[in-house]
């Protein structure tokens, strides 16, 4: 019964879409899982690379850190979400670091069987390459955000990310099912939680969020979106 869940797991990550049977197979079978607790960390940058990790259960925080011991928050990871795939396909070291926020199990695939099966299966290795295409093409876009927008557009943006990805959404309203504190969202842009609080508090005071038990709460995400596209545009 293990063995199909996690089978299921790889099948369903996007990584793998149309991937041969076999291949799933094969990747399933040199595959294991890790459980960790709270606070454990998976991989730090400059690791050498184990392998890819699917995540089965719980939340996993990517972040990397500056020489100054400030830390940026990459992405929150949850079941199904992959993470360490660029590792897994080029060997190298890793490039950020990986921590359980949330009691985890993640699915395992170590390099050595990605190798095998890609070596045997040329379909999936193009499905691989037209996906890391798209991935730099999207941290292009990234970038260009950060560059030309001001922390108010920046703040706009991720809470209406955070509101599609971890909300309960009933029309066009939204309430976070995740808690979030003013820490965090510091931690996702790369500014203080002084600077974050500022922002919360104009936002807050236009009605476009609010913090209700614990949880943020966006009333109208179409009017949250354009806050974030009439920010970038003016650089605020």
């Amino acid at each position: 019964m293990r063995r199909e869940k996690w089978e299921h797991a790889l099948s369903d990550c996007y990584l793998f879409t149309g991937a041969d049977p076999q291949s799933i197979l094969a990747l399933t079978a040199a595959s294991h899982v890790l459980t960790s607790p709270i606070g454990k960390t998976l991989f730090q940058t400059g690791d050498a690379a184990d392998g890819m990790h699917i995540v089965l259960s719980g939340l996993v925080r990517i972040w990397i850190a500056d020489s100054d011991g400030r830390e940026l928050t990459l992405a929150l990871l949850e079941a199904g979400d992959p993470f360490g795939e660029i590792a897994l396909l080029d060997g190298l070291p890793r490039t950020a670091n990986a921590t359980v926020v949330e009691r985890s199990e993640c699915l395992v695939l170590p390099c050595r069987a990605m190798e095998t099966v890609l070596a045997r299966d040329p379909a999936l290795a193009r499905h691989l390459i037209q996906l890391l295409c798209e991935l730099l093409r999207r941290n292009t876009q990234t970038i260009g955000g950060f560059a030309f927008s001001g922390l108010s557009g920046r703040l706009a943006l991720k809470l209406y990310e955070l509101a599609l990805s971890y909300g309960k959404l009933e029309s066009n309203h939204a309430r976070l099912t995740r808690r979030f504190s003013q820490s965090d969202l510091a931690s996702m842009l790369g500014v203080t939680r002084e600077a974050v609080n500022k922002r919360m508090a104009a936002l807050a005071h236009d009605r476009l969020v609010f913090v209700e038990d614990g949880y943020i709460v966006v009333p109208d995400l179409a009017a949250l979106a354009a806050r974030a596209n009439t920010e970038a545009q003016l650089g605020a």
